[in-house]
């Protein structure tokens, strides 16, 4: 049995739905010896906790994601509108929805551009994190607000390894696990796309080592490691489909004598947009210390084989994959199932658009996950 966080209990809210507050919780410990002498988390509720403390739904977002599943009584929509909201899937009038902005990121969790003891951003001093700190530092959240047990931990890409942790770290916490578009242990292909990504960051001289606080940072690397990771979030079909050889505009891609002056073909204006809007809105360092926690995600580590490792998670498993996924390949959600006590069957979002499907098209999934999970339990 794995001892249950304790921290200081506050009330669980329950009104506005989808706004960011945060809770400190005080000093942590890294697995790899690392410490940050005072922590907090960034989350956001939806819902009610009910008085028997049993309808707490998780969500856990991906790499870049935040904690704004849903709009709730926001004005911004959220990530998973689709999913969850009054009477969907995820009925937040039946289920207290929590979502965290992960440890390490830059949406108000404890990160790198966080000021450490000495007022100065931690910058490269920012310890190495693992999907395991992260699930650790969140069950500390869970106790602060009541939850002894969640009915349900969801999530995809680096969500869903999130998620598996849950379940393996904290079996007795867990009754039931959705894993989408994830696998059991990165591979050496999505190792390697990671290390692509973090190296065209690194190597930007505004990169400073880590250290660019306050300037702009690694502008041109952040946006190149971006349009490296959302190649491989869409299919090749789909780029095809949508963008094809087609000039952007009026601009001309081949036949200038001046390299400068070339002009883009559209799915170069593509990946441009993709990395202007990563570069307004996510932090460098930030992204480092997560992409290194996914690369490391591992389920088995320390654990046995992956069959053994999975032993260990008592939660009733929901696994499922997108057919064009070219990063998450879905026979790597097949290994996990296959891997998994009993017989677990994978769901399957049926989309050209590639990894982003488990996004844009969750509602393909809606009634397998109402019939599992979310119908009268």
């Amino acid at each position: 049995m794995t001892t249950i966080h304790t921290a200081q209990q506050v009330k669980a809210p329950v009104t506005p739905d989808g706004v960011v507050r945060s809770q400190g919780l005080g000093p942590f410990t890294c697995e790899t010896g690392g410490h940050l002498p005072e922590m907090t988390l960034a989350y956001e509720t939806w819902g009610a906790l009910n008085e028997e403390r049993s309808n707490a739904v998780l969500i856990q977002h991906a790499l870049t994601g935040s904690s704004h599943v849903a709009r709730g009584d926001s004005t911004e929509d959220g990530w998973w509108d689709q999913l969850v909201g009054p009477g969907k899937t995820i009925d937040t009038s039946r289920y207290f929805v929590v979502s965290i902005n992960m440890l390490g990121g830059c949406y108000g969790s404890t990160g790198p551009a966080s000021a450490g003891p000495d007022g100065v951003p931690w910058g490269s001093r920012f310890p190495y994190l693992t999907v395991r700190d992260s699930v650790r530092a969140e069950a500390l959240l869970a106790d602060a607000l009541g939850i002894d047990r969640w009915h349900s931990v969801v999530g995809g890409s680096l969500g869903g390894a999130r998620a598996l942790e849950w379940a393996l770290v904290y079996p007795e916490r867990v009754e039931r696990c959705a894993v989408i578009a994830c696998t059991a242990a990165s591979s050496a292909e999505q190792i390697a796309f990671g290390q692509a990504q973090l190296q065209a960051i690194r190597l930007d001289p505004g990169f400073a080592a880590g250290d660019y606080y306050p300037g702009p940072g690694p502008v041109g690397g952040l946006g190149l490691a971006r349009r490296i990771a959302h190649i491989t979030y869409r299919s090749e079909p789909e780029l095809e489909h949508r963008f094809g050889r087609t000039a952007q505009g009026a601009e001309t891609p081949f036949g200038s004598s001046d390299p400068a002056a070339r002009g883009r073909f559209q799915v170069e204006s593509y990946l441009d947009h993709q990395a202007s809007k990563l570069v307004e809105r996510f932090d460098a360092n930030s992204y480092v210390v997560l992409t290194e926690a996914l690369m490391g995600h591992d389920a088995g580590r320390d654990r046995g084989p992956l069959h053994l490792a999975l032993r260990e998670a008592t939660a009733e498993f929901f696994i499922a994959a997108v057919d064009s996924d070219r990063l998450y390949h879905p026979s790597q959600s097949h290994t996990l199932a296959q891997a998994l006590p009993g017989e677990v069957p994978v769901h399957t979002i049926v989309s050209p658009i590639g990894h982003d499907a488990f996004l844009t098209e969750i509602q393909q999934l809606d009634q397998r996950l109402r019939e599992a999970f979310y119908g009268d339990h």
